[in-house]
């Protein structure tokens, strides 16, 4: 099966944290609007078992350097009332982004 390259878009500005913004969301879109072309892709499509568990192909687990211990935190986006897609992040990963994201801001508070 053909890959197609990846194109991880950020925000002008940005130090490379977030793939959001209206580069890769395209103009107007909140955050996650609709990927503009080249942003994402479908890496695989997964089935739901009966007892709600899903199985990461291999290739996909190893492009992404998930392991079997690892922790994955599925993070929900909303869009007006209902929950219109999921995200996996390695847990690691995500606590380093909300560090860099939240650290300075609640380093400010203190000190008031």
């Amino acid at each position: 099966m053909a890959r197609t390259k990846k194109v991880r878009s950020t925000p002008s500005g940005s130090k490379g944290e977030a793939c959001c913004g209206e580069d890769c969301c395209g103009s107007g879109a909140s955050c996650c609007g609709v990927p503009a072309t080249g942003c994402c892709q479908v890496e695989a499509v997964v089935s739901v078992d009966a007892r709600g568990q899903m199985v990461l192909p291999k290739d996909v687990r190893e492009q992404l350097g998930i392991h079997g211990d690892d922790k994955l935190a599925v993070v929900s986006w909303r869009r007006e009332d209902r929950v219109c897609c999921l995200t996996l992040f390695k847990v690691d990963e995500l606590a380093e982004s909300m560090r860099k994201t939240y650290g300075p801001m609640l380093a400010e508070i203190a000190r008031t």
